[in-house]
């Protein structure tokens, strides 16, 4: 289960989409404050979906080989599947001039509650799912899984915390090159959202396929 966190994390932390739109907050007026709206609305929404699956397994793991385990390890298949096609499709989508999202024009205008809700809008909820169906196994009669799950959510909100500490400790220099991180992310997003879906959904259904198996 361990393992499985860190990898999910990893691909969330590193995701182009929500990395630009933190970056444009942090460089818009009171992009401080925008920014940590967003990431303290980014990390609850993690939370929350932790604290769901917790409640509903009572903190013990299913029997295993068990039918909610069985169908536990079915919807990461299922997840993993659907990455793999989605990095496929998102591979031969043919090229077009792809301007930025409408909302970018909003950002320097949004509230710290607008930037909060954007938080929920740009979390990729199919790596969360993951993570999700991943914590399913958590035993928290054990201080590991209590550190595994905690650590799952900040590393999860990693990019986002570094980019704030950022701004706040030296923010004239961090604003350019946070700004050039952006540009980068904006170039590289295409290959970025592919590489990380491929190599994400084939983790997941290697791993999925080796517990149904065993």
């Amino acid at each position: 289960m361990v393992l499985d966190l860190v990898v999910i994390a990893t691909a969330i932390t590193l995701g182009p989409l929500h990395n630009s739109a933190f970056i444009l907050l942090l460089s818009s007026r009171r992009g401080v404050r925008q920014g940590l709206a967003f990431l303290l609305s980014w990390l609850a929404n993690l939370i929350a979906v932790i604290a769901c699956v917790v409640l509903l397994t009572g903190g013990q793991p299913p029997a295993r080989h068990s039918v909610p385990s069985t169908a536990v390890i079915d919807v990461k298949l299922a997840i993993g599947l659907i990455l793999v096609l989605y990095s496929a499709y998102r591979h031969r989508r043919p090229p077009g001039p792809h301007g930025p999202p409408r909302w970018t024009s909003l950002i320097d205008k949004a509230s710290p509650a607008a930037a909060a809700g954007l938080a929920w809008l740009l979390q990729p909820w199919a790596l969360v799912g993951a993570g999700a169906a991943t914590a399913v196994d958590a035993d928290l009669s054990t201080l590991t899984d209590w550190l595994a799950l905690t650590g799952y959510c900040l590393l999860a909100t990693l990019s986002l915390i570094v980019m704030e500490i950022y701004a706040v400790r030296a923010p004239a220099v961090a604003n350019a090159r946070l700004n050039a991180l952006r540009s980068w992310l904006e170039q590289h997003q295409e290959q970025l959202i592919v590489t990380l879906s491929l190599l994400l959904g084939l983790w997941l259904t290697a791993r999925s396929i080796a517990d149904l198996v065993a």
